[in-house]
């Protein structure tokens, strides 16, 4: 009964001092959790949750980027392996390791070992395409090469899934990945600056195939019930998304948020994310019938963190000037 009070004590205290706000930026496809989720913790601490939405994740390091020597955020959601780096190096964010760590299934999905940021979802990257308007499907990055104008992709530069694509063809090609491209540029009919304007191009029949997941066929079975839209990996090996989420440095909202990264990892979040974000939680909790069409790759490619802080910049002004020329 003593523990009962001293933790109703704590939050009693909790909710006096943090009456205001917390702001927490998101990128588009995270939305979602202003219905309904994240309303969950405000009843828990008797505050009201400030979700901003800021196009994609790309664009999300920018705002924080923008804002650094006056941030108007507390947390952060969304930062995959290659922005997470960024943000690191920009002392945009900081270190917390959540109360909560050891719910996480597999500790390899902990990307950031310093605990900058706290993963909450996964998936793997993939080629979606439409089977009826592709009737042979490649099986390689080469094949791809092939088609003409027939493949939307997203921005690296501003698209956290573009950067993840750009990146896993780095680790397949290597120091080659420049001229894959060049081979690669033919068969591109248009870049777009995040997922859902890639995703409103593709399902309004622009072009047959795009960058998504591997979780795209769970999303065409449930919305569709059917297999509208298929996904497949390259034999070169998938390409492994670990989205994260970390506290903005500067927060003056800190002990509060640090109890919303712990929430992140709690099931009422992990449950949601299945149906919501299309990708794999990083809790054990049970999947929706839909996920037996997601694809889940037998061999998996990956670029070292090192590497990509070293270079990254780098890459991006080659891949520029690859699209320019």
């Amino acid at each position: 009964m003593k523990k009962v009070l001293m933790v109703l004590m704590s939050l009693f205290v909790i909710g006096i001092i943090f009456s205001d706000a917390l702001t927490v930026y998101v990128y588009d496809s995270l939305d979602w959790i202003k219905k309904g989720t994240v309303q969950k913790f405000e009843k828990m601490y008797g505050i009201d949750v400030n979700v901003v939405v800021l196009g994609d994740g790309g664009n999300v390091l920018a705002r924080l980027k923008l804002e650094k020597n006056n941030p108007k955020a507390d947390v952060v959601i969304g930062l995959d392996q290659s922005l997470s780096v960024l943000a690191i190096k920009e002392k945009l964010i900081i270190p917390y390791k959540p109360l909560n760590i050891n719910k996480i299934k597999n500790m390899d999905l902990l990307y950031d070992k310093t605990y900058y940021l706290t993963p909450y979802d996964y998936g793997a990257i993939a080629i979606v395409y439409d089977p009826e308007k592709i009737k042979s499907i490649p099986e390689s990055f080469e094949d791809l090469t092939k088609l003409n104008k027939k493949l939307i992709i997203q921005d690296p530069r501003t698209s956290s899934t573009g950067q993840a694509f750009l990146l896993w063809t780095i680790a397949v090609y290597k120091e080659q990945w420049k001229d894959f491209w060049k081979r690669l540029k033919p068969a591109i009919l248009t870049v777009t600056p995040g997922w859902s304007e890639a995703f409103a191009k593709f399902e309004s029949g622009e072009a047959p195939m795009m960058v998504s997941y591997a979780t795209d066929g769970a999303y065409s079975y449930y919305y569709y019930n059917s297999t509208k839209y298929k996904a497949f990996i390259p034999k070169e090996g998938a390409y492994v998304q670990i989205e994260g989420a970390g506290i903005v440095k500067g927060t003056k909202h800190l002990e509060l948020a640090k109890r919303f990264i712990e929430f992140l990892l709690f099931d009422d979040f992990q449950k949601e994310i299945p149906l919501n974000q299309w990708m794999f939680p990083v809790v054990n909790t049970e999947l929706p019938e839909a996920f037996k069409y997601a694809i889940i790759p037998d061999k998996v490619v990956t670029v070292k963190p090192e590497e990509i802080d070293k270079n990254m910049e780098k890459w991006l002004e080659e891949w520029e000037e690859i699209m320019l020329q």
